[in-house]
């Protein structure tokens, strides 16, 4: 075989993620587990106090935080090593330790929440006022607020105890998904045959040559075929059990019980959807412009990712890409570049596919260390660079917020970090299109790689959105999730979202068993309200100087200290609106015209010549 994967230890040490400063070594990690397995049982030393007076409840706060603090350390690092080889019995065994540990510790601090809220409302008001808790008024508050949630400390604790339980459903699908599914070999444009995966998998979808869109695509789908059954039961499990923790909490649906930590209205995921389901008219010109581009009778999801200008060679390493990167991100001032460049380059990122790898992308880390990047980056592939950008933009909302928050406040909600994420994506497309201004064929190529970015990111996640609601909806209405249930209703917004441009494949209807983001419900429709509220303030930053910089830069520095939606309101972005959605489908139907102009002026340049 030509392009075999290669092992871990084939990877150049220089291209992995540092993780030393974590801990020195596994001994390291092994010893500080230790001391913080013996620590669980200060615990006891504080249950039954907090209420009793405001030196107490500082205490017990103090406590708590310091064991969660250092459990995510001690967690950080496995998920990460785990990550590097899913295929390492000793790293997984560390993993599921770490989060075993995890477990105890919500068991043993599960009366902590019930004991605070058991505080009369004037007693904790006035202890929220106090000077000394000043950093901790915005958690307590939220405590506060699900106190019609929460249950007596005995429930509490049985619940903390079904937490590692209920990861069963994600935790099977991942070691299929990543360590078991094999693809096999694709024979490659020069005769070279690869092995696929899930790494590459986009990367034959660009390919210029139908026949290996099309071999890739199906080669890849009889892979979940062969495991429909299964995988099918894997996610409905991961709906029931949402469902079992949403009537526990009192919530009377699952949506309702996803979007209350948030305290985001279920009004704003449902005019996302209705938003985007009255807006795909640009999405069908697009689609359709697309098909004749290609010369095509008809349009399959294989030719929906191929470059429509074709004859660009796109190449950029990675030091090169970090370099894109940084230059594109200048309206964010010099030391959001310093810092981001650094990191890039020295340590922050774990750069490329080795056998067993977790698939995609991600940035993770904890206050006490470095924002770490998953990569899987494909130097012939320009996602990978706007996934470069995607994950910094992650990182660097990390950075910001640990270096400006104490750590109750630190950790930001999935709603605004994928608004982080999205803006520089927003910065890269706007950087790369005057750095090609005067290349038509590159122009052309850009505005189609960010219609192709939009369209997967505000169409194709609001629909994984409605998907959840759906499915969900059926489990709530006492109706079974079956292989069938779930194609069928994929199918049907499937066709509805795409309309006559698409022709379904019966394979694309087992999409939505390939979609990791599925086993945390509702987490999907936060990419496209990112995106929306991203393209609006970036927007501002690049027109309106320094000083809508700088509110950016505040914005990534308040961390997890207020909701997101007032987080957002701060930046300048009311997300309880539809207009940022509108604005950003209005954007999206702007580029389509410009594309079109771009690519008509490109094709008559070259009859010419």
């Amino acid at each position: 075989m030509d392009n075999k994967i290669r092992s871990r230890s084939e990877i150049t040490e220089s291209d992995k993620w540092d993780l030393s400063p974590l801990f020195k070594n596994d001994s390291d990690w092994e010893a500080h587990y230790s001391d913080l397995e013996k620590r669980i049982s200060g615990y006891s030393a504080i249950k039954g106090t907090l209420a009793s007076s405001l030196e107490a409840l500082e205490k017990g706060i103090e406590f708590d935080l310091k064991i969660s603090r250092e459990i995510e350390k001690l967690y950080t690092y496995s998920h990460l090593k785990s990550d590097e080889d899913r295929g390492n019995q000793s790293y997984l065994a560390m993993n599921q330790k770490a989060m075993n540990l995890y477990t105890r510790v919500s068991e043993a601090s599960s009366f902590m929440t019930p004991e605070i809220q058991s505080i009369p409302d004037e007693i904790i008001l006035s202890y929220m006022n106090d000077e000394s808790m000043a950093d901790y008024r915005f958690s307590i508050e939220k405590i506060i607020r699900f106190k019609p949630h929460t249950h007596s400390h005995e429930i509490e604790e049985i619940l903390a105890m079904s937490a590692e339980m209920a990861q069963a459903p994600s935790d099977a699908f991942s070691q299929l998904d990543n360590a078991d599914l094999s693809f096999g070999t694709i024979t490659g444009e020069d005769g070279s045959v690869t092995e696929l995966s899930h790494g590459n998998f986009s990367s034959f979808l660009l390919s210029p040559k139908r026949d290996i869109r099309r071999n890739a695509f199906f080669q890849y789908y009889d892979a979940y075929k062969s495991h429909k059954n299964t995988i099918a039961s894997t996610l409905a499990h991961s709906n029931m059990k949402d469902w079992f923790y949403a009537r526990v909490r009192k919530f009377s649906s699952c949506r309702e019980a996803a979007l209350f930590g948030d305290n985001v209205p279920a009004g704003v995921y449902d005019t996302l959807i209705e938003t985007v389901k009255s807006n795909t008219a640009p999405l069908f010109e697009y689609l359709n412009f697309r098909r004749e581009a290609l010369g095509l009778d008809e349009l399959h999801f294989y030719d929906t990712y191929v470059p429509l200008v074709g004859d660009i060679n796109f190449r950029m390493d990675y030091e090169e890409a970090v370099e894109t990167c940084v230059e594109a991100l200048e309206p964010l001032g010099s030391e959001y570049q310093k810092t981001l460049r650094n990191g890039l380059l020295n340590g922050w990122v774990d750069r490329y596919e080795n056998r067993g790898k977790r698939s995609g992308a991600y940035s993770s880390g904890c206050f006490d260390s470095a924002p770490y990047i998953l990569l899987n980056y494909e130097p012939g592939n320009i996602n990978s660079l706007y996934t470069l950008i995607h994950e910094a933009g992650h990182s660097m909302h990390s950075w910001y917020s640990k270096n400006s928050q104490p750590y109750v406040n630190h950790d930001y909600t999935i709603f605004v970090a994928e608004v982080a994420s999205t803006f520089n994506e927003t910065l890269l497309s706007a950087y790369l299109l005057k750095k090609y201004a005067s290349d038509p064929a590159m122009t052309a190529y850009i505005l189609n790689r960010e219609i192709d970015n939009i369209r997967a990111t505000l169409y194709r996640q609001t629909m994984f959105a409605e998907f959840e609601k759906l499915t969900h909806t059926e489990l709530e209405a006492n109706r079974p999730l079956t292989l069938d249930s779930f194609t069928g209703i994929y199918r049907g917004l499937l066709e509805e979202y795409f309309g006559d441009t698409l022709v379904v494949d019966e394979e694309l209807s087992l999409e939505c068993l390939r979609i990791p983001h599925f086993y945390s419900g509702f987490y999907v429709y936060k990419y496209a309200t990112g995106i929306s509220a991203a393209i609006a303030l970036a927007e501002k930053v690049t027109s309106g100087g320094r000083e809508a910089a700088d509110n950016y830069i505040e914005f990534l520095r308040l961390g997890g200290s207020m909701y997101p939606i007032d987080e957002l309101k701060k930046a300048g972005v009311d997300m309880a609106s539809p207009e940022p959605v509108r604005n950003a489908l209005e954007h999206f139907s702007k580029l389509v015209g410009m594309f079109k102009e771009a690519y008509g002026k490109l094709q008559h340049s070259r009859a010419k010549n």
